[in-house]
């Protein structure tokens, strides 16, 4: 069965896996966001509600706190699902202190902005979701899962990850994560899609300067998507 995958990035990168149904003291995913792309104004839509507590969200508190990095933890649930959730700190490349999170273009996603991923699967859906604080308020960011981890090269990501390779490029082939800062400088998007990765075909989420299927690479984390 293809996993699905969603993340959310804020502290030091760290990881964790778990069931997808609530089992195993694991979250369960909540609703939210139609058949292929749904876009969030970090006002609490989807999956990244404005305090990330709840069903299948995590704590403001544990996304904070997080420092360092930690390796994946939990499993699969009784359903056959799962979850995920890796969390990152913004710097730019080549900062004292390393990060996997990396912004290129300061004035759209600063130092210190902090994102969280998070990847759900189940027997019928795959979901990936984002939530951001500390970015520009009140403006717009394209956001696709890219094929490759991220560098001090914004290229070096790759393109953006597609179900189909070569086919069409879409919220319904890709995932598309686009989402609208609120006056906070917080946002929030999830994808949901029936298909999931393929084995180390998405290694990163690339935040772009404008909405749709291009755009100026200002921002990239290297999350390990599960398949």
């Amino acid at each position: 069965m293809g996993a699905a995958a969603l993340l959310m990035l804020t502290g030091g990168p760290t990881l964790a896996h778990g069931a997808a149904d609530g089992t195993d003291g694991a979250p369960a995913p909540d609703g939210g966001g139609h058949a292929a792309h749904s876009t969030g104004t970090g006002t609490g839509t989807g999956t990244g509600t404005g305090d990330a507590s709840g069903s299948g969200k995590a704590s403001g508190a544990s996304v904070a706190g997080a420092t360092g990095e930690a390796g994946p933890v939990g499993g699969a649930s009784r359903s056959g699902g799962f979850w995920m959730r890796a969390d990152g700190v913004f710097s730019p490349p080549g900062s004292f202190v390393p990060s996997d999170a990396l912004t290129y273009d300061t004035a759209l996603v600063p130092a210190a902005a902090r994102i969280e991923i998070t990847q759900y699967a189940d027997r019928t859906s795959h979901r990936v979701g984002t939530r951001l604080r500390g970015l520009v308020p009140n403006r717009a960011y394209g956001m696709h899962v890219h094929t490759s981890p991220c560098a001090a090269d914004p290229a070096s990501a790759g393109p953006h990850y597609q179900h189909r390779v070569s086919a069409t490029a879409d919220p319904v082939n890709e995932v598309w994560l686009d989402f609208r800062t609120d006056r906070n400088g917080a946002g929030d998007a999830e994808a949901r899609h029936e298909w999931g990765f393929r084995d180390g075909g998405a290694r990163s989420v690339v935040v772009h300067d404008a909405q749709g299927g291009a755009g100026k690479r200002v921002a990239c984390f290297t999350v390990p998507f599960s398949s």
